[in-house]
């Protein structure tokens, strides 16, 4: 069965809110906001104003992880002042899931490559999510939307070395690079299991450069703005943006963006996804006008 996806070409934080609201998926229970607090230098990020309009309706906690790499976002007290500064503080009640320790582990006794998975233990503490993405490039995975959200963004600083590292966090950055890429799958299968279906994606391309969020020093936005994405399957969500993507023929930095995803094989990590069963790469785009 082919998952649905709503698309618009038009991105403003109140069309967020309409895709949402068509997709009519009750969030229960206390709500967690996973989205990307942004790297101190980092020019690319969402700021909070474009996301509060979705975060004021759909209330909760907006919950972000420490890194795994240095920056201002690897000890709780950077990280602190990061959403301090970048203003999330300022708007929302923020969650700082692992914290302090001990982390959550979670089982993925279907894993292909790692079996367990360790993310903020304050995981706990929430009935459902609602994961923002600013779909972009990535040093490493190639691209950034959905999956790696659930698989890096709500890992622990511990969790997300353990991925990286395909098991071994002493491996971070010099593990196989595809089962790297099959332990994101993995690990965000351990989240989407873990919230039991109650779980809202949504996708919005725009600035549109091949480095991440987590990058303090990025390149500027290499594609044109392409629309906004919203669904109840993180597979179906990635595959529909790096299908828009491929689709975007006339863009004049489309080729730059695709090298970097196909490099990395960035790819791979949907098909790995798809294969563990948690969604589907077959969906139905529906735009709305």
């Amino acid at each position: 069965m082919k998952s649905k996806v709503f698309f618009t070409r038009e991105i403003t934080p109140e069309k967020v809110v309409e895709l949402y609201r068509l997709l009519g998926k009750e969030l229960p229970g206390k709500v967690a906001i996973k989205l990307h607090s942004g790297e101190v230098g980092n020019q690319n990020f969402l700021k909070p104003a474009f996301w509060k309009p979705i975060i004021d309706m759909v209330g909760g906690n907006v919950v972000e992880c420490n890194t795994a790499y240095e920056g201002q976002r690897n000890t709780t007290a950077k990280h602190m002042s990061t959403l301090e500064a970048h203003g999330w503080k300022k708007y929302f009640r923020v969650d700082l899931m692992d914290a302090e320790g001990p982390d959550l582990e979670l089982s993925i006794p279907e894993g292909k490559v790692i079996q367990k998975n360790f993310v903020g233990k304050n995981m706990k503490n929430y009935d459902s999510i609602l994961v923002l993405s600013h779909f972009k490039g990535h040093p490493m995975g190639g691209y950034g939307g959905a999956l790696k959200q659930l698989a890096i963004g709500c890992a622990s600083s511990y969790g997300k070395a353990y991925v990286h590292g395909a098991g071994d966090p002493e491996k971070i950055w010099t593990s196989d690079h595809d089962s790297f890429l099959e332990s994101m799958a993995d690990a965000a299968k351990s989240v989407v299991d873990f919230f039991h279906g109650n779980a809202v994606y949504v996708n919005v391309m725009m600035n549109m450069s091949v480095d991440c969020d987590c990058c303090a020093v990025a390149e500027d936005p290499c594609m044109k703005d392409i629309g906004i994405l919203v669904s109840e399957d993180p597979i179906a969500i990635d595959q529909a943006c790096i299908d828009l993507v491929y689709a975007a023929t006339d863009d004049p930095g489309q080729k730059h963006f695709l090298e970097r995803v196909e490099s990395r094989n960035g790819v791979h990590t949907i098909e790995a996804a798809a294969a563990l069963g948690f969604g589907s790469r077959e969906y139905e785009l529906v735009e709305v006008k």
